[in-house]
């Protein structure tokens, strides 16, 4: 872009991981609604909290609330939601931190948008799979029931199609799973790659 130079900061993300004691990336949770992703992000950050890893959560409700309010949800609204929130999932990278995203993000080339935004070990694929005739039944939101009756539009799993992850860094199927082992599964995944480091 003319006149636009990019700054390189002084504080630099190896120190900043440095100083955390552990890497930085983005744990992208991605799958229906219903299925659990805001659920699963938000206890592995509880847990990444108590071992003292940095970390934070955005939240597809909750984005679109604030930063992405004026998007609805046809097919371009939704990849610039995705593009949006793979800028922001990146300077939290930058700063060093883990960041846990949860968006149904139903399109593959979106993800692999953002995926190519970051470096090749800090962008993780978590499919958070569960059928949809499960997601239906807890329906949290009372969304599929709405989108059912024709009031919703465009709705994933419905109207509008969810394009699964082919190859994701982990699948946690939470219609198999309790709460705690689908953290667990994620917590182990991060150990094992020496992402973190747990002190026994």
């Amino acid at each position: 872009m003319a006149n636009i130079v990019w700054h390189h900061a002084t504080v630099t993300k190896e120190d900043r991981r440095t100083k955390n004691g552990h890497h930085s990336a983005v744990l992208w949770f991605t799958g229906l609604s219903g299925s659990g992703k805001s659920t699963i992000a938000n206890a592995v950050s509880k847990k990444l909290f108590e071992l003292g890893v940095q970390n934070y959560v955005l939240d597809g409700d909750n984005i679109r609330h604030g930063l992405n309010k004026d998007l609805g949800f046809s097919a371009e609204d939704r990849t610039e939601n995705i593009r949006r929130i793979g800028e922001v999932a990146k300077l939290f990278v930058d700063s060093g931190q883990f960041v846990l995203t949860a968006f149904i993000s139903p399109f593959a080339r979106d993800r692999q948008l953002v995926r190519q935004l970051l470096a090749n070990d800090e962008f993780i694929e978590i499919y958070v799979k569960c059928p949809l005739e499960e997601c239906e039944k807890r329906d949290p939101k009372g969304l599929y029931k709405k989108a059912r009756n024709g009031e919703i539009r465009e709705f994933t799993g419905i109207d509008s199609p969810y394009e699964e992850p082919v190859s994701p860094e982990l699948t946690i199927e939470t219609h198999r799973h309790s709460l705690e082992q689908c953290v667990e599964q994620v917590i182990a995944y991060l150990q094992h790659h020496q992402f973190i480091h747990i002190a026994h």
